[in-house]
């Protein structure tokens, strides 16, 4: 093997992989550059309008397909701003209304029941009252509690399950879905295709073609020349559509799977998750913080409940519901607090689904890589126009000054005597070549090759457990040098059980064993679990087992309630809940306010065991007293947590204050009172366990191998945290548990911004972190020149998701707030599905070099092999049909061959690519160019001296020039054939490793081969080709059989560690500085491209990325 390692090894200048030491790319972006886009997250309009600009494309409704159209994003824009104008002139006119009070006999009169299949309430009446915020309206129905049962919905238990009763709702007020526009049909994708400038060209050549040759020879053989070009046209036109529209197919049906939100609905008494599609009018939701409202409706309960309407409105001011403002609009998200609604307009009668309805879904979005081959392709592009247009002209000037022979040594053109429609037939066939050059040469498939394997590694991480929400995301993936993971559910099980509990001051074991607590305590335990809580307990009627839902923290200690004796609903129903301070990330607690049947108040919090017990002043003993803490007993306590996080258990603390009434405000002032958090009573302290999961620790070893460190930012405890990192090999042994591997988010948060760059590379677990001390480590180390990949689960991981560069979300446990800010779902909220995304991520940039090798090597070698021909005997051996046949194997069986290779593990051997390395490496130059020269060699040695091998000096001109240019043309595609096999492992001496397994590789070179058999042995009128004998089929075989071993002695030609690119920098900057100045330069360059230096700009950037940049 070659001493230069992988083609996708780190590039020593390269501050993505990880070694830089200040500066995050963003700073990196040349300004002078289209094509040098390195994160298309957060790219303004204006720089992706200048890539699009300065690509060379021969097809530009096809090549930008799958980018974002910047006229429709627009026009989208301004279609929302409508909607949303119509939204606040809504909001403003009942907030009017509310202000200034309603006259006395200004109300409406009460609505007439119009029946509804049974119902009482239309679903006009539903639509207008919650569009228009009708709150008297609401009030004429009766109220929340009026309206319900004009619905036949129960409050408590919702509807019920049965599918009739849901069928009859969908019935009579639709389902919560909107008409979306179809899908392009197959016949737009074949238009597409037939846009391409050079196929649009060649069909008028065609013609003109068909036209004259029918004139001069007779419609039986005159046809064969223009309808042999018209056909293979028509060909590579069905060939694309087909493959373009089965990719379109890919995306529609991962977009459907992007919609598709689960959430729960009390249906029957119980919580049931079902998809946001199936959600109908009259349905019971639960709301908590980072959901989306899934339909309009009315708040049935709710407390702190603040809804973001910005999506609806425009506008980033939270919006509090309560009874006097009960209305929730589809689309919007929770910001806080937690509540239930009813739900009461679906689908096409919300402002949401209007919404959704009226603007296309648009999927288009570039990703760095498809942006970095627009400018590889204009580059390849323009030599390729620049050789095509020297073809032209050296062919037309030899025809038409009588250098140009046909097959009987004829010359072809005598001024004065050849007719004017042999003249035009003659130019038409050299310009018919010169055009099919520029189809071969400019390398339209290239960009497109990466929304392919993009398409086709999404479908199958689908598999893997990831939805890709973002495009750009896949691919950056596999640039990744370091994933902060949360611990809770994506390094652990998130299946959490009380396994140890300390109540009354010492340790009850079994924890569940009521039996050792006195019932005062029992009865206090049992009353905070059941109302400090958003989880639920539902008995079934059948005496089948409890069902409790909720978060996997509430889950445990509910079902720790039930085994104490708790009976949720009938606790829930003695008291009520008047206030309540939702859990969140930053304080780490959770309280209610409880109202009690004989009056007393009692304020429950639930939350991380050290912040509880900091603020708790006493503990109920086994007398039920109240006993002072003093420094021994919080000691006691102290070790008790220490102890349990040790064993990696998660710690909650309960704790209750009794309050007399005269310190409970009034209702009027309720929702501005700060509950009592300090003075409180020790009631228990738990440890959940929560095991780590089975693959993880061999999950992060592969990471490790991989150059991917693997960071632990959790909100549990420090001690908690440092056994599951030592358990999962983040933290390699004790040694490692110490500063600054092992840090608290408050110590990280208080440092200055340059000493948290100094340390944030050697942080390995951040315990007890906020959300923005999450997203604090995430700058930090993208200062620092990182690749970051972030997992996300809560409402607040929001701006670190976003932040990232790669945003993760958790299928399972994260909110649609938190999901709607990532860019891949991790649908089984499983950190080995993460490194599984950094295989694929990988596998798209390893797929597309594979693919770069191949196709460059057919481009050099077609070209080179007409222009040297061209040049000396004024003819070319590949033909326009020949050459259009080649460019469909180069570029649309190619890609499919090469870009849908699965992953495999050699990947993870490799450090993480750079992302502005060039896209070339060393050993794809070294590849390309042993296969390029091989078979430059072969087919012109087989054009120029083609006879006198095949011994066919005594056969007729026209027979023997066949059967020469038809074993080129065998030969050449056959080269190709091998050569496929070749590109498959650029950087492997067994190239065939595994490919039996891939079906689609397999499929696609055996109908290559079919259909040049075909092609040889049956279409000669067509392709100007001859029957050849076996023996020349065997040689034909032969030549393409020899660039195996070929390919495997080029793998131990060493390549330097160089990139081979840096050594023109040189000469290009002499150019450029010394020995030519701008204004010898800017002329050639001119006639290339209006803009001059944007031309070298992209070649610079794009092949040696590390080359001194300056503007024009």
């Amino acid at each position: 093997m070659s001493s230069g390692g992988s083609p996708y090894r780190k590039h020593r200048k390269d501050l993505e992989s990880g070694d830089g030491s200040s500066g995050g790319y963003d700073d990196l972006e040349s300004v002078y550059d289209p094509f040098d886009i390195a994160r298309t997250k957060s790219a303004s309009v204006d720089r992706l309008r200048r890539w699009r600009q300065a690509a060379l494309v021969l097809n530009a409704s096809r090549r930008f397909r799958y980018t974002l159209d910047l006229k429709r994003a627009e026009e989208k824009k301004e279609l929302i701003a409508k909607i949303r104008t119509h939204a606040q002139v809504i909001r403003a006119a009942y907030l009017f209304q509310a202000a200034g009070g309603k006259p006395e006999g200004t109300s409406k009169a009460p609505p007439s029941p119009i029946p509804t299949g049974g119902y009482d309430v239309s679903p006009e009446q539903l639509s207008t009252m919650t569009r228009e915020h009708d709150f008297s309206a609401l009030q004429n129905f009766g109220g929340v509690k009026g309206l319900a049962e004009k619905l036949k919905t129960n409050l408590d238990k919702g509807i019920h399950e049965d599918d009739l009763n849901i069928l009859d709702r969908k019935n009579v007020y639709g389902s919560n879905t909107y008409p979306r526009k179809k899908g392009r049909s197959f016949w737009r994708f074949m238009l597409d295709a037939c846009r391409d400038t050079t196929l649009i060209i060649l069909m008028v050549a065609a013609a003109a073609s068909l036209a004259l040759g029918i004139k001069t020879e007779g419609i039986k053989e005159g046809w064969y020349d223009g309808g042999s070009i018209a056909l293979a046209v028509i060909i590579v036109i069905l060939v694309t559509a087909t493959s373009d529209y089965k990719q379109s197919l890919q995306f529609q049906n991962l977009n459907e799977e992007k919609q598709n939100i689960q959430l729960e609905v009390v249906r029957g008494g119980r919580r049931v998750e079902i998809s946001i599609f199936d959600i109908v009018v009259g349905d019971v939701i639960p709301l908590k913080i980072g959901d989306q409202v899934p339909a309009d409706g009315v708040l049935i309960s709710g407390h702190s409940l603040a809804i973001d309407e910005s999506s609806m409105t425009g506008e980033s001011k939270i919006v509090f519901k309560d009874h006097k403002s009960p209305f929730l609009m589809s689309g919007c998200k929770v910001a806080d607090g937690y509540g239930t609604m009813l739900a009461t307009s679906v689908g096409i009668n919300t402002e949401w689904g209007l919404l959704m309805a009226s603007i296309s879904e648009d999927n288009g979005e570039e990703t760095p890589l498809q942006v970095r081959l627009n400018g590889v392709a204009t580059f390849i592009g323009i030599v390729g126009l620049v050789v095509a247009i020297s073809v032209l002209i050296i062919l037309l000037v030899r025809f038409f000054t009588g250098h140009t022979k046909d097959d009987e040594e004829n010359v072809e053109f005598i001024a004065g005597k050849t007719s004017v429609g042999d003249a035009v037939d003659g130019a038409i066939k050299i310009f018919t070549v010169a055009v099919t050059i520029v189809v071969v040469a400019v390398p339209e498939g290239l960009p497109l090759a990466v929304t392919l394997t993009l398409a086709y590694s999404m479908r199958k991480m689908m598999a893997d457990k990831a939805l890709v929400r973002r495009l750009s995301a896949c691919e950056t993936m596999g640039s990744a040098t370091t994933i902060c993971s949360d611990k809770t559910g994506t390094l652990t099980l998130n299946l959490m059980t009380v396994v140890e509990a300390y109540i009354c001051g010492k340790k009850i074991d079994p924890p569940s064993n009521a039996s050792e607590l006195p019932s005062g305590v029992t009865s206090l335990l049992i009353e905070s679990v059941a109302q400090n809580t958003i989880g639920s307990v539902f008995l079934p009627e059948n005496g089948k087992d409890v069902e409790v839902s909720g978060s996997p923290t509430e889950k445990a200690i509910l079902q720790w309630g039930v085994n104490l004796g708790m009976n949720f609903e009938a606790v829930r129903s003695e008291s009520s809940i008047f206030h309540a301070c939702p859990f969140n990330s930053e304080n780490k607690r959770g309280g209610v306010a409880v109202k009690r049947p004989d009056s007393q108040v009692h304020v429950h919090w639930k939350g991380a065991a050290e912040i509880i017990l900091a603020a708790c002043t006493a503990y109920m003993d086994t007398t039920e007293q109240h006993i002072p803490l003093d420094d021994g007993k919080v000691e006691y306590f102290k070790k008790a947590i220490e102890d349990m996080a040790a064993r990696s258990l998660r710690c909650v603390a309960i704790a209750y204050r009794p309050l007399k009434g005269e310190t409970v405000p009034k209702e009027e002032i309720l929702s501005f009172w700060d509950m009592p958090n300090d003075d409180l009573v020790l009631l228990a302290i738990v440890g959940l366990k929560d095991p780590c999961r089975s693959g993880v620790k061999d999950a992060v070893r592969l990471c490790v191998k991989a150059g991917v460190k693997v960071r632990m930012v959790t909100g549990d405890n420090l001690q908690t945290a440092r056994a599951i990192a030592l358990e999962c090999g983040i933290l390699g042994s004790n040694a490692d548990a110490s500063e600054p591997n092992l840090i608290e988010g408050k110590s990280f948060r208080a440092l200055s911004e340059a000493q948290r760059l100094e340390i944030a590379d050697k942080i390995s677990v951040m315990g007890r972190s906020s959300p923005n001390d999450k997203l604090l480590l995430v700058q930090a180390l993208r200062k620092r020149g990182h690749v970051v990949a972030v997992t996300g689960d809560g409402t607040n991981d929001a701006p670190a998701l976003h932040e990232a560069d790669i945003g993760l979300a958790m299928g399972i446990q994260g909110t649609e707030v938190a999901k709607e800010s990532s860019d891949i779902i991790i649908l089984d909220d499983n950190f080995a599905s993460v490194v599984k995304v950094v295989r694929w991520g990988r596998s798209v940039y390893a797929n597309i070099q594979k693919f770069i090798q191949f196709q460059l090597t057919v481009n050099v070698a077609a070209l080179v092999i007409n222009v040297v021909a061209a040049l000396s005997s004024g003819d070319v051996p590949l033909n326009a049909v020949q050459l259009l046949w080649v460019n469909l194997i180069m570029d649309t069986l190619g890609a499919l061959a090469l870009a849908t290779e699965p992953p495999t593990d050699h990947l993870m051997d490799r450090l993480p690519v750079g992302r502005r390395e060039p896209l070339i490496t060393n050993i794809m130059w070294r590849n390309l160019l042993i296969q390029a020269l091989y078979q430059v060699t072969i087919l012109l040695v087989l054009n120029f001296g083609g006879r006198d091998i095949l011994h066919s000096q005594h056969e007729p001109n026209e027979h023997a020039t066949k059967e020469k240019n038809t074993l080129i043309f065998n030969s050449f595609v056959f080269a190709q054939i091998f050569n496929e096999f070749n590109a498959r492992k650029p950087d492997e001496m067994n190239v065939f490793k595994g490919v039996t397994r891939n079906r689609l590789f397999m499929g696609i070179v055996g109908f290559t081969v079919v259909l040049q058999v075909i092609i040889i042995m049956f279409l000669g009128k067509f392709t100007t080709t001859v029957r050849l004998s076996w023996q020349l089929w065997l040689v034909s075989i032969a030549i393409g059989f020899v660039s195996w071993p070929l390919a495997a002695a080029g793998k131990f030609i060493p390549v330097s560690e160089r990139p081979f690119a840096d050594y023109f920098v040189g000469i290009f900057s002499w150019c450029r500085n010394g020995g030519l100045d701008d204004g010898m330069l800017r002329p050639g360059a001119a006639l290339l491209w209006p803009e001059w230096w944007p031309v070298a700009q992209p070649a610079e950037a794009l092949l040696w990325p590390d080359a001194p940049r300056s503007p024009a």
